[in-house]
């Protein structure tokens, strides 16, 4: 199998996974169904994890299609992979100008992890979108081999 070709499933992989976990995810009692959100929160998480699922799939299309532009098709998928990451590091870094968090009280806590005498709160919602990018740039560059 070519690196192209194994570029292709590894994108439609990460593809269905973005889509399928943010659901698994987001549509849960910590989140969307959390009583202590406000409706209108809960509205546009729900609103967030359909639209992000709903982006997978079209890009998967897109990847694992056979026909004419085959590269650029690739590059779309790709780019629509990314945008809900981009999304998520944009919220993040401008978390303090609307009052923000990444994690809830009543939600899926940080991992919390004692090292070099200290302990480190390390959210999980990050390590997985960091995880992700990566992967996704590391697809990417896997196809242009």
């Amino acid at each position: 199998m070519t690196h192209p070709a194994i570029a292709q499933y590894l994108l439609a992989l990460l593809c269905g996974i973005q889509g399928l976990a943010t659901l698994a995810i987001d549509l849960r009692r910590t989140h969307a169904t959390n009583p202590e959100w406000t409706r209108h929160a809960r509205y546009h998480v729900v609103w967030q994890a359909i639209g992000t699922a709903l982006g997978s799939f079209p890009a998967m299309a897109l990847v694992l299609s056979p026909g004419p532009l085959q590269a650029d098709r690739f590059y779309l998928a790709a780019l629509l992979a990314g945008l809900p990451m981009l999304g998520f590091l944009g919220a993040l870094a401008g978390r303090r100008l609307y009052g923000g968090a990444l994690s809830d009280p009543n939600g899926i806590p940080p991992v919390r992890i004692a090292a070099f005498g200290s302990v480190l709160h390390i959210d999980l919602n990050l390590v997985a979108e960091v995880l992700a990018l990566s992967l996704l740039v590391g697809t990417v560059a896997l196809f242009g081999n």
